[in-house]
């Protein structure tokens, strides 16, 4: 007996069926039935935006049980793992799936963000995949004693060379090679010509606008303290400091038996800082080119410039990646403009996270809400229901939708 997934890949399915496909409604088993929906998100332009939605609020369940089982599907476990989609919860059981290629995990690995670097570095299988530890070091969220940390097994590694005590030492050519790739690989990726076309037609297109903010300086929505990070300023805590009794005259003071060794700075927090000085530095048009060319550090401080011709430039950016959006659209801390302009583009539409995330932003203003809501599966209208910080309209409204909703799937 064929399976249903065949007969959708042979277009035998009439439409109404198809509608039922694409909200993962079938009578098949859970793993078909991601399957199908991983074939008509990738595949079906009629279909395929409904079954992302529905991919991204799966039953949490069966989704672990599939991306972790090494015979699910080479499709589906690509879909899973591709930066775009992955799930934070199935990561790490997917890290693990033998079945998930190097090579993906290292996609993954290159444009991931925060949270998912912590993830990877836990991964038992991740230590031992070359390919993905080299684009670990490239990624500019990687902190730089997590990337001496990953350097030193592949050293340590190295089989070393005999040696006279008279000889020098000969440097390990495949471990120097790779110290310098990653130090290269640290570095910001170069503009290229996409970005520099995106600052002309940026420039030209809002002109009028940024004539009229004249010289107006950097100034964070949320504060500079926040936008640093506590570590930045430290609590000072009281300690007792007791000082030794001086030397009698003609006496000799005692060596320090136990020196304490310098303090060496917080450097993420410094190179932070080395970019807010960079920032604050610039003026309205140099801004908006650095959030059209710069990197995602410099891009995830301008989004929250409260120059609204410098927040929107961050949102054109080419290298702007699905994942920034995603955090952009749940940021209290941004511009009304900036939530307003996401829904515009429809790419972001088309990443549930980010409908999601703007609609359960307390900041996205109400008529925003509203006009997204009917997008979000039955789990979320529910959780929204539940989230005090949302204005109770959209509360009242995500629980009745969540109601009829459960209605229509109980007569089914």
């Amino acid at each position: 007996m064929a399976r249903m997934i065949d007969q959708i890949r042979a277009s035998k399915l009439p439409s109404n069926m198809m509608q039922f496909a694409a909200r993962g409604a079938l009578q098949v088993p859970a793993a078909e039935n991601i399957e199908i929906l991983v074939y008509l998100a990738r595949h079906n332009k009629v279909f395929g935006d409904t079954a992302r939605m529905t991919l991204a609020g799966w039953d949490e369940k069966s989704s672990l049980a599939v991306a972790a089982d090494p015979q699910s599907a080479a499709e589906v476990l690509e879909y899973m793992i591709s930066g775009d989609n992955v799930r934070p919860v199935l990561l790490p059981v997917l890290l693990e799936n033998p079945s998930v290629l190097e090579q993906q995990i290292a996609k993954l690995a290159t444009s991931a963000m925060r949270d998912t670097i912590d993830t990877m570095l836990k991964s038992e299988r991740v230590q031992k995949l070359n390919k993905v530890l080299d684009a670990l070091r490239s990624n500019p969220y990687l902190k730089k004693e997590e990337a001496e940390a990953l350097r030193k097994p592949a050293v340590a590694a190295a089989p070393a060379t005999p040696v006279s005590q008279d000889a020098t030492p000969v440097p390990n050519a495949e471990a120097e090679s790779d110290i310098q790739h990653a130090e290269v690989a640290e570095g910001p990726e170069p503009p290229g010509p996409e970005d520099e076309e995106a600052v002309a037609a940026y420039l030209k297109e809002h002109a009028a606008a940024i004539a009229a903010e004249g010289d107006k300086p950097f100034q964070s929505i949320g504060g500079v303290v926040e936008l640093l990070g506590a570590s930045f300023f430290p609590v000072t805590q009281n300690v007792e400091v007791t000082q030794p009794a001086a030397p009698a005259p003609g006496a000799t003071a005692p060596a320090a038996s136990n020196p304490q060794p310098a303090l060496q700075p917080n450097k993420p927090v410094a190179e932070r800082q080395n970019t807010m000085q960079k920032i604050n530095g610039l003026d309205v048009k140099g801004r908006i080119q650095l959030a059209l060319k710069g990197n995602k550090e410099e891009r995830s401080i301008l989004i929250r410039d409260g120059t609204k011709v410098v927040a929107l430039a961050v949102l054109e950016a080419p290298k702007l990646a699905d994942g920034e959006v995603e955090k952009f659209a749940s940021q209290k801390n941004v511009l009304e403009a900036v939530l307003r302009q996401i829904p515009l583009k429809r790419r972001f539409m088309k990443n549930y996270i980010v409908v999601r995330n703007l609609v359960g932003n307390p900041r996205t203003p109400i008529d925003l809400s509203l006009g997204l809501m009917k997008n979000l599966l039955a789990q979320d209208l529910k959780n929204i229901s539940a989230n005090k910080e949302v204005s109770e309209t959209i509360r009242k409204l995500a629980l009745k939708m969540y109601k009829q909703k459960m209605d229509a799937a109980n007569k089914k």
